[in-house]
């Protein structure tokens, strides 16, 4: 499928040495010399009455737009941007949580060469300042009230801004009377001016370890990855009546992806933020592909687990669960479980894990995760259920997505093989390093942070990892992220972290021990998973956070997952000891970033009175 993994040891990329890589060839050349918005006028000419965006109305039921409708309010929005004096290079930023209007202003903007600047909606006042006068925002287009406050508090600390418009207040309808009196013809000659390598978004990174960085992305790399994406899995995306529910934040660069994906492809797309009707949303709209983090998956798997409860049901879903993993390594072996085993997975097919899959909805036909480590435990289970979890990899600098398990290949343990003209490669340190037509043009304002980032086109990843012969990746870690103890062990603490969250009452898990004799962990409680599993386990709830802490119960069950985790380490890399915190990991206390990432050193710091007295207790003198 792609060319043969390469040993070059003596290969030097400007000072970077890369030892093995590995290219997967395109099936078909790729023109990305485009506008984006020629995926989406190329959509409505080839099914313009086909649904390409559905939203949920208030009374619940689904409403479509086709291709043709939407392409053409997208070009009325266009040519209302033109009528403010929106131009080529502009910057226009979005402070909303993810919604159909979102997509329809994101194409507008980029169909005339200005640029679509995401703000998450959770961001602060004095982050969206930053934001905006690093990017010169000249137009903003606010949610609701709140977030409109919000940029109007800072408006007079960025001297671009001009104009505010309300998403609910009928701001799309304002934007368009400003457009009554530009042409079709103008319109078209804003979008035919704007090509390929010309900047389409400035994409702010959440910024774990300090100030956010813009990476500039162009309309080839998000057009490249496209078309790649669908040569590379066109089940996914270019088989008839694919269906896909949208709720991640479309700040996030890999829901842009899935914008642009969809309209380059076959999807309906549908868009809600409202995570606590996802499953009734699944149900009701009916997606053929799943796409989620790796807590959404965990979420699911406890509360079965929790419904079955401590008696006969309870007993027969543990059975189940482990018959469904068994079934599933021996099929990643290629080979077949005994015939009792056999038997038992036909038994376990019917009374358990279909019901399992209709929390999807009825279509859904594979799933894929991202953005944390996917317990591998897990990703057998829900493989022996017959819905396979394929883990992809990929960065903001990527445009979304470098690589990701095929359905019919998915080796569990790796994040696939790079997608359709994509090149990955390993330097010496162990680094992995990608190279292709996805990677940004570079980080806004930021010279210096490119060279070092980007060195003879290869970008470099942070991530740790290595490469098969036939051009599967696995990650081992970060490197920022990697501990050294005391006695010179290198620890990993990603993959200890993401199993021992694997615990139906265990909300975050933090892995610590840089240059300290031992590695430990920081754990905190979600306050409902807890006290539901507490319930199905016969005792009684928890008030809260600190009692919860406090319960013998869960301190049982949390040591029993840490004990699970170590069951895949070295008695070096395992945790000795772990603390149960009375409180959480939040963006508001400054431990998670939007993107809901761990910053490491604000979390070590904020706890350091209790790691150095308390887990790592001092040598009396």
């Amino acid at each position: 499928m792609g060319s043969m993994t390469e040993n070059i040891a003596d290969k030097a990329i400007n000072d970077t040495r890369i030892v093995k890589q590995f290219t997967n060839p395109v099936k078909e050349p790729i023109d990305s010399d485009i506008n984006l918005f020629d995926l989406l006028d190329n959509r409505a000419k080839r099914d313009p009455e086909g649904a390409m965006i559905e939203y949920k109305g208030d009374d619940g039921t689904w409403h479509p737009y086709s291709a043709q409708v939407f392409r053409d309010m997208v070009i009325d929005l266009a040519k209302g941007l033109v009528g403010l004096g929106v131009n080529k290079g502009d910057s226009v930023a979005i402070v909303s949580r993810t919604r159909w209007e979102w997509t329809a202003l994101d194409m507008a903007i980029m169909s005339i060469g200005a640029l679509t600047v995401p703000v998450y909606e959770t961001n602060s006042a004095s982050q969206v300042s930053w934001i905006f006068n690093d990017s010169k925002v000249t137009l903003a287009i606010a949610e609701d009230d709140g977030q409109r406050d919000k940029i109007e508090s800072v408006r007079d600390e960025v001297p671009t801004l001009r104009n505010v418009f309300v998403i609910e207040a009928g701001g799309l309808n304002a934007i368009k009377t400003y457009g009554e009196s530009v042409t079709d013809a103008e319109f078209w000659e804003y979008k035919e001016a704007s090509h390929g390598d010309d900047r389409a978004t400035i994409v702010y990174t959440s910024g774990s370890t300090g100030t956010p960085k813009g990476v500039e992305l162009t309309h080839r790399n998000f057009a490249f990855l496209v078309l790649s994406a669908l040569q590379y899995m066109p089940r996914a995306g270019a088989w008839p009546n694919r269906r896909l529910l949208l709720f991640l934040p479309l700040s996030h660069v890999f829901a842009r992806f899935l914008e642009f994906f969809s309209f380059g492809g076959t999807i309906s797309l549908a868009l809600s933020s409202n995570m606590k009707t996802m499953v009734k949303d699944f149900e009701t709209f009916g997606p053929t592909l799943l796409l989620a983090v790796p807590r959404v998956y965990e979420k699911v798997y406890n509360a079965a687990s929790q419904r079955a409860g401590t008696g006969f049901a309870g007993k027969m879903f543990m059975r189940a669960a482990e018959n469904a993993r068994e079934w599933s390594k021996a099929e990643q072996k290629g080979e077949q479980l005994p015939i009792a085993g056999r038997i038992a997975h036909a038994f376990y097919e019917q009374v358990v894990y279909k019901k399992i899959r209709t929390i999807f909805g009825p279509n859904a036909d594979f799933a894929i995760t991202g953005g944390a480590p996917m317990d591998s435990e897990l990703s057998h289970f829900f493989n022996g259920i017959g819905l396979p979890v394929l883990e992809g990899y990929g960065m903001t600098e990527t445009c979304g997505p470098v690589c990701v398990s095929l359905p019919e290949d998915n080796r569990i343990g790796t994040i696939g093989m790079p997608m359709c003209g994509i090149t990955a490669g390993i330097a010496e340190d162990g680094e992995l390093v990608v190279r292709g037509p996805l990677v940004c043009k570079g980080y806004h304002n930021n010279p210096e942070v490119t060279t070092q980032q980007i060195t003879d086109g290869w970008l470099h990843t942070g991530d740790l990892g290595d490469i098969s012969e036939d051009g599967f990746i696995s990650i081992t870690g970060r490197k920022k992220d990697l501990i050294i103890t005391a006695g010179g062990k290198n620890v990993s603490p990603g993959l200890l972290e993401a199993s021992v969250m694997t615990s139906p009452v265990v909300n975050q898990c933090l892995v610590i021990g840089d240059k300290k004799p031992f590695v430990a962990a920081l754990v905190t409680l979600d306050l409902a998973d807890a006290n539901n599993w507490l319930e199905s386990q016969g005792v009684k709830p928890e008030p809260d956070l600190a009692s919860l802490a406090k319960n013998a119960i869960v301190h049982a069950e949390v040591e029993r997952a840490v004990n699970a985790a170590n069951e895949g380490v070295s008695r070096a890399e395992s945790i000795r000891k772990f603390e149960i915190l009375p409180d959480e990991f939040t963006e508001a206390n400054g431990m998670l970033t939007p993107s809901l990432k761990t910053r490491r050193a604000q979390i070590v710091k904020h706890y350091q009175e209790l790691i150095d007295n308390v887990i790592y207790v001092p040598l009396k003198k």
